[in-house]
Formats: structure tokens, sequence, C-alpha cells
């Protein structure tokens, strides 16, 4: 009843991970991806939430900066990377861009909304105590948006894992996704489901990094 040159069996797939692991090819081509995204990621997250922050705190950035974001969030990444290609050519540098600008609108959206979710009283005593402004963002902001942070940075690690793959997928020659594109022009079904077992267990090991260092940032939450 299954088209068995489209759907391997689980052993077959299995046959077929054994001589990737065992050769170090699919160890290194995993090694590239991870890279990749930890610097995308890094990349987007940390001036996603300074400015996150900068607009849950001044109604002045934030009306000026939030319509731009409502406008070029909707704008599919996809669709714009080959003007990233144009400018950034087929390096590495425009695969973490790719990503970046994927995980920088999850991380600036939700650190705002956890900004301004800050019961103001807590903005009142900090200026009543005579507060600067950097002390408005790391003992008042930050520590207050924390939780809507860390929102955000696990529902951008799934956008960068998406993201990797096609960037990948076009002017690259190592990394899962171009392990599936390569896996795609042969026909080699069990290795493009290789492939993309090892993008279900990186988000799966991610995750759980970010829930363990979630537990340790916030301890209050738990």
């Amino acid at each position: 009843m299954i088209d068995v040159r489209l759907f391997s069996r689980p052993s077959l797939i299995f046959q077929s991970f054994i001589p990737l692991l065992l050769s170090g090819e699919l160890l290194l081509n995993t090694g590239v991806s991870i890279q990749r995204v930890i610097l995308g990621f890094i990349a987007g997250s940390a001036p996603g939430i300074i400015l996150g922050m900068s607009m849950g705190l001044s109604p002045l950035i934030r009306s000026a900066i939030e319509p731009m974001i409502q406008a070029t969030y909707p704008i599919p990444k996809l669709a714009i990377m080959p003007f990233i290609l144009l400018v950034f050519g087929i390096g590495e540098t425009s695969k973490v861009f790719t990503i970046a600008i994927g995980v920088f609108y999850l991380v600036v959206i939700n650190t705002m909304a956890g900004v301004l979710n800050i019961e103001k009283i807590y903005l009142d005593v900090a200026k009543n105590f005579g507060a600067s402004r950097k002390d408005f963002y790391l003992t008042v902001a930050f520590p207050g948006a924390l939780p809507m942070i860390f929102a955000g940075l696990k529902l951008s690690m799934g956008m960068a894992l998406i993201l990797i793959v096609a960037a990948e997928l076009s002017a690259a020659k190592a990394g899962v996704g171009w392990m599936i594109w390569r896996a795609y022009d042969m026909f080699d079904i069990e290795q493009m489901f290789v492939a993309l077992i090892v993008l279900s267990v990186l988000g799966y090991l991610f995750s759980l990094l970010l829930d363990q260092i979630e537990r340790w940032v916030i301890p209050w939450k738990n």
C-alpha cells in the first residue's frame, strides 16, 4: 500500500545511517549546520533583545520602529534569499544572516511584549529611587521580560533550523540541508530521511538546552 521508492523502511534508513556515521560525513555536515545555527542565533537574538527592551521602555522608540517591524515581519524570509545572496554572496555570511533575520523578529517582538507586561509599579519604584537608564535595562526590563525572552528564543530556534535548511539548499557544499538536496538529486530516499531525523534530533536537543538555561537564569519561574 506504501510506495517504498518514496517512503523507505526504517531498517533501510538505519542501514544508510551507519556508513554515514562511521565515515564521518554525517558528523561533519551536522557540525557545519550547528555552527551556522549558533552564529545566526546569536547574531539575531542579541540585537533583538536590546531593541525589544528599548521599544518596551520608550514609547518614542516603539512608535518609530514598531510600524517597520509590523510591515517587514510578514515577508517570508525565504523570499528574500536571492537578495541576501546578491548582497552577501554565497559564503557563510549569507547563511548566518538568513538565520539571524528570522531569529531577530521573533526575539524582538517577544522581548517588547515581555517589557510591556511588567507591572507598572516596578517601573515607578525604580524611577522613584533615581534609577538610571542602564538600571532600567539591567534591573527592571531585562529580569522582568526574561520569561517572554526565552519564549521568543525557543520559537526562534525552531525558525533557525528551518532557515538553515533553506540556506543550505542553495550555494552550499556542506550541511544537513545540503545533504537533503544531494539526496534529492541522487534519489537517495534513505539518506534524505537520515538528514531529516538529524534535524529533528537537533531541534529536540536545542530545546532541552534552552529549557535548562531558562531554569538556571529564571529560578523563580519554576
